[in-house]
């Protein structure tokens, strides 16, 4: 099924095995979580820094078409991998607080989501099954700074795979796909991602493809950035903004966290999420593509990926039959 199409009535209306050892370390200027080894622990707010990272132009192999191919998968270990045994720790780059993807639960302190479970796969797959896993929250705005500095091995944080990103990191094969949409108060004449918006105040976070769509096509409205897209539903509740712009799949979240809010029109854009990693890590990239491949397990109904969404996701975004397939450039 496609994944485009199984979230549109979603438009219309509306982990795996544990780590032995889990660490919150400080985001990279933004809110940090800090726990020790049962992944429970205080919250610690720290300012945003930083600026919006902006893509340079993509590279004239990549088309919009092709943007999601990667590397064929491979269970080799080359100096990534390496460097990860090594130091005997994985090190991810996370949300903190988007429900159902990557949020700590209220009631049991653990971090949890549909893109901690993955995190932890690929963790437990490079690791072994007493693999540590050091999550690291970071800003949207942040993520690219992060890989390139090498202070996360990776991001797994609902991170669009486009040609301008391309430029500067490398990714997995797409694990999940969605598309950009409107959030808005439900008695909001806002329809749509159109002229409604004009003289209204849209809420998106810096970095984020959101931001870029609004770059190019603004309807009239005036464009409020924020380091993470919860602070768009803050701003919205505390009526300092009219709309937001962020993937139907984060909005799909925040509409079951704040039922006087609904999705506005239909997804205007093709968002397909995949692991980031360093450019140089290429043999990270085809040992993530090799533990996708697994968790994918072929489209079965009982594979991880499928257990994962039915816990996390299907509550939010129904229908949907499996996981996007892989694509390979090699």
């Amino acid at each position: 099924m496609n994944l485009r199409a199984a979230l549109a009535p979603v438009a219309a209306g509306v982990g795996v095995m544990a780590a032995a050892a889990v660490v919150l370390v400080p985001a990279l200027g933004g809110a940090a979580l800090e726990a020790g080894p049962t992944d429970k622990g205080a919250v610690v707010q720290r300012a945003a820094g930083g600026g919006t990272s902006h893509a340079v132009a993509a590279g004239a192999g990549c088309t919009a078409g092709n943007a999601a191919e990667s590397l064929r998968p491979s269970a080799g270990e080359g100096p990534a991998v390496a460097r990860i045994r090594k130091k005997g720790q994985l090190v991810v780059g996370v949300d903190q607080n988007t429900y159902r993807w990557g949020y700590r639960d209220p009631g049991t302190g653990r971090l949890e989501g549909f893109d901690i479970d993955l995190a932890r796969a690929i963790a437990k797959d490079i690791l072994g099954p007493d693999a540590k896993v050091v999550f690291q929250a970071v800003p949207t705005n942040q993520r690219i700074p992060a890989l390139e500095r090498r202070t996360v091995d990776m991001v797994v944080r609902t991170m669009t795979i486009n040609c301008a990103r391309k430029e500067q990191v490398a990714f997995s094969t797409a694990y999940f796909q969605g598309g950009q949409q409107v959030l808005a108060p439900r008695r909001s004449t806002v329809t749509a991602f159109d002229d409604s918006l004009r003289g209204r105040r849209v809420c998106t976070a810096a970095g984020s493809t959101g931001e870029a769509e609004l770059r190019k096509q603004r309807h009239g409205a005036t464009v409020v950035t924020v380091p993470n897209q919860l602070d768009c539903l803050v701003r919205l509740q505390l009526g300092q903004a009219d709309a937001v712009v962020t993937d139907n799949a984060l909005a799909a979240a925040q509409a079951a966290q704040d039922p006087t809010v609904e999705l506005k029109g239909r997804p205007f854009t093709d968002e397909p999420y995949g692991v980031a990693m360093n450019k140089d890590d290429t043999d990270l990239v085809r040992r993530v593509n090799k533990v996708l491949d697994d968790y994918r397990g072929g489209g079965s109904a009982d594979s991880p990926w499928m257990r994962s969404y039915r816990r996390w996701l299907r509550a939010d975004l129904p229908g949907i039959s499996g996981p996007p397939a892989p694509e390979y450039s090699d």
